[in-house]
């Protein structure tokens, strides 16, 4: 696997190698991030995301602060999706209230200048961050390097930000040979980062296909899997062990055709995912993760309790990760955090 062995024999690793656990692993998509007073405090000393991002103290500090505040089973690097497009020659910034901007991929010119020479070169701060958290966490807690999907990558990259995704499938529809290449590209770029996060220390790795929905089914394979695959092999190719997490966001009605053509080890599910309905499709030894509703996290109250324990339930049926079905959100209070950290250890 990766340089070390730390990390490797920790509960997330197991899990998702098939092994059930008696309390499910626990760590939270967006565990580091504005719920925490401490990293609003980081935040506001680094003015620009990206360049947070690309500042290895700041990165690593921001994924440790979760992990000294809460019991969790893994760290995900601090890092965001767009680094790829970024590292490949393409314009991305971030707008305050906005979100992020690119500047729109207009055809074959734009692709045929996107540049995986310098990939690793300009990532070289991201794994700079995992080489001091791996080094910071003890080894029963995993580290998790992650990327966006590729097609997730290619709406950004066509569409110029994120929100409707109907310029994407057009454009899709419209270049299906452009789109292929620029898939292709992509695949490959996200299967290096990946590996290189290994590499740095990571024991496991999770890629967001954040846009899994509206994708209609004969596309599906054309769009999501086989692009996933591609860099899934090319991960594999060089860390044939290395358990990786599908997240197919608004797909969980299709996370058995999801899971069998991207070969991944464990399937990520959205809020509105059916967790039994999924066990049913996967079978008893397949790796599930999630799905707790964010705001259900954000409220509290008996309302929480009974959808943690219908999670935990589900998640007596097989090798399960406790996670939500999207990212903490910033007005959750920390001691709701709490709760459901020692409700999924069983210590309340």
């Amino acid at each position: 696997m990766g340089e070390g062995a730390k990390g490797y024999n920790s509960a997330l690793v197991r899990t998702l190698l098939g092994e059930q656990q008696t309390h499910p692993p626990i760590w939270l998509m967006r565990q580091a991030g504005r719920h925490l007073p401490e990293y609003r405090e980081l935040r506001a000393k680094n003015k620009s995301f990206l360049d947070f991002c690309y500042a290895p103290a700041a990165a690593a500090e921001a994924t440790l602060q979760p992990v000294r505040r809460y019991p969790v089973d893994a760290a995900i690097i601090f890092s965001d999706i767009l680094v790829v497009p970024h590292a490949l020659g393409r314009d991305v910034r971030f707008a305050e209230g906005e979100g992020p901007l690119l500047t729109p991929l207009e055809g074959a010119a734009d692709i045929a200048k996107l540049d995986m020479s310098r990939l690793e070169t300009r990532l070289a701060p991201v794994y700079e961050a995992l080489e001091r958290v791996r080094a910071a966490m003890d080894g029963d807690r995993a580290l998790i390097g992650f990327a966006g999907a590729p097609w997730t990558l290619a709406t950004y990259m066509i569409q110029g930000r994120g929100g409707e995704r109907d310029l994407a499938r057009a454009f899709a529809y419209q270049n299906p040979e452009l789109v292929d290449d620029l898939l292709a590209i992509l695949a490959d770029a996200i299967g290096q980062h990946l590996i290189a996060q290994v590499k740095a220390g990571a024991n496991a790795l999770q890629i967001f296909e954040s846009w899994a929905e509206d994708i209609p089914g004969h596309l599906f394979a054309r769009l999501v899997t086989k692009p996933i695959k591609q860099a899934v092999d090319v991960v594999r190719g060089v860390y044939p062990d290395v358990p990786i997490i599908g997240f197919p966001r608004g797909a969980g009605h299709r996370v058995g055709q999801f899971f069998s053509e991207t070969t991944v080890q464990g399937v990520g599910l959205d809020i509105a995912a059916d967790l039994g309905a999924a066990r049913t499709a996967l079978g008893p030894k397949v790796c599930l993760q999630g799905n707790l509703d964010p705001m259900a996290l954000m409220a509290g109250g008996p309302a929480l309790e009974q959808a943690v324990d219908a999670i935990l339930a589900a998640a007596a049926t097989g090798p399960h990760i406790f996670n939500l079905g999207h990212g903490v959100v910033p007005a959750t209070p920390i001691t709701n955090v709490e709760y459901v950290m020692r409700r999924v250890k069983g210590l309340t």
